[in-house]
């Protein structure tokens, strides 16, 4: 029953499916990585000239380290929301750019409620484009690379 001139069984999709979604993961956690660095540093920046990052309802200023860890884990919900899309959506790109700038829309909401001072309240806002800018883009060009 070993015959060597068999047909070969075809491998499945899952292989092509797994090697698309690792190179997403790969690309998407570098960009994390580059978007928890930039908006830590431009937090730096803002606390530089003056910005306290004081919010009235919980007394306390928001620390460097919130920022990288909040910019981290919505990151990763970025990469997981375009995994999924890759997986079952026909068109990926597109879902995900509208997804991401929605959210990234109704993120800006919480800083305008907080009742922080102007400064605050602005600079975080501007730190809400900043992983933005990095993580969006990567993702669609990752995206577009796997299902072209």
């Amino acid at each position: 029953m070993n015959d060597p001139g068999g047909v070969a069984v075809p491998t499945s999709g899952r292989t092509s499916h797994t090697h698309r979604l690792r190179g997403l993961a790969g690309t998407g956690l570098i960009a994390a990585l580059a978007a928890m660095v930039a908006t830590t540093l431009a937090a730096a920046l803002a606390q530089a000239v003056g910005v306290d990052f004081q919010i009235p309802d919980g007394g306390e200023a928001i620390p460097l380290s919130g920022f990288a860890v909040v910019t981290g884990f919505f990151s990763v919900m970025g990469i997981v929301i375009a995994a999924a899309l890759l997986r079952w959506s026909v068109h990926p790109v597109k879902r995900f750019v509208w997804t991401a700038l929605s959210l990234t829309a109704i993120s800006s909401v919480p800083p305008l409620l907080s009742g922080a001072n102007t400064a605050t309240i602005t600079a975080l806002l501007a730190l809400h484009l900043v992983p933005a800018t990095v993580m969006i883009p990567a993702l669609a060009r990752s995206l577009r690379a796997r299902t072209d």
